[in-house]
């Protein structure tokens, strides 16, 4: 004779109740039951579908709704794609809960165990966490905004989003970087847009023997002529008027420094275009010539020994 298990054993997962109502049903009936339970979970799964797509559509109307308003109130670019960004992310979470809510799970057990899941996450992407921190303090500090050029990362580039975790530019050449935030709110930033006027620098090459007064004349009377260069301290908020100096007596050539305050936008076109008016006119206007590395060998006579 063979043991046989109590049905409440093998079913121990059912509630008592409704085993025993599951006991005292027929066959037509548990079919009946579960056909009722599937047109629920149909018609809640075609309620969750739509809730889904229409709140998609709503947070669509309102995401441009909201960038609407800030670009209407001119507020702060950077602070303008912040704001999208976190208020994209909160409203799909609301929807993805409203969602989960209509599909008959319970909510708050699935807060509870997002809240449980968010800190394990957040232990694993410490440095997403440190991202996100690292754009409030971008936001609030405004080391740069939108639109400025900087140098940082070992990049250079315009900023065109800060975005919650990352800072994205455009460099020169029409590359797109993503920058993360946290190494941004904590390391070097060089941002060369905040200051209205920029120093351009060169380092001119004239032979030994040209003359460094005829140089420097000709080279202030070319910067003079330029109406990009600063030339009246009083006229430009302080800054002072080019000057030309003897910067070193080196192997091969006399080597002057000339120095020229100009406008931030106008500091690229400024620099390359006298790079070529120097090299072009300086040798006419100066009689200078511009020297390369040499060595001279002198042999002496009879012993064929080299000094």
């Amino acid at each position: 004779m063979t043991d046989t298990l109590p049905i409440d054993s093998i079913a121990a997962p059912v509630p008592a109740q409704e085993l025993a109502q599951l006991k005292n049903m027929s066959l037509d009936q548990v079919i009946s039951s579960l056909a009722t339970d599937l047109s629920r979970f149909a018609l809640s799964l075609a309620a969750a579908v739509l809730v889904f797509y229409a709140g998609r559509f709503i947070i669509t109307h309102l995401y441009s709704l909201t960038e609407r308003i800030l670009t209407k109130r001119q507020v702060d670019a950077s602070l303008v794609t912040f704001v999208l960004s976190f208020v994209r992310i909160v409203l799909y979470f609301i929807l993805i809960v409203t969602v989960i809510g209509i599909l008959g799970l319970e909510t708050s057990s699935f807060l509870a165990l997002f809240a449980s899941a968010g800190v394990a996450v957040g232990m694993a992407l410490s440095g997403t966490l440190q991202n996100f921190a690292g754009g409030v303090l971008i936001l609030a500090l405004k080391p740069y905004r939108v639109g400025d050029f900087i140098e940082a990362q070992g990049f250079a580039g315009t900023v065109k989003k800060i975005e919650i975790f990352n800072t994205v530019i455009t460099t020169p050449d029409n590359k797109t970087i993503i920058i993360p935030n946290g190494g941004l709110s904590t390391g070097a930033i060089n941002n060369s847009t905040t200051q209205a006027y920029r120093r351009i620098e060169w380092r001119i090459g004239i032979s030994y023997g040209d003359s460094v007064d005829r140089a420097r004349e000709a080279i202030l009377s070319m910067l003079h002529a330029d109406g990009r260069v600063v030339t009246s301290p009083d006229a430009h908020e302080g800054f002072p008027a080019p000057v030309v100096y003897l910067a070193s007596l080196d192997d091969s050539a006399v080597t002057l420094t000339v120095r020229a305050w100009v406008k931030s936008g106008d500091y690229w076109d400024v620099f390359f275009h006298f790079n070529e008016q120097f090299y072009n006119r300086l040798p006419e206007l100066a009689g200078i010539s511009f020297p390369f590395p040499q060595m001279d060998v002198h042999i002496n006579p009879g012993t064929g020994v080299k000094s």
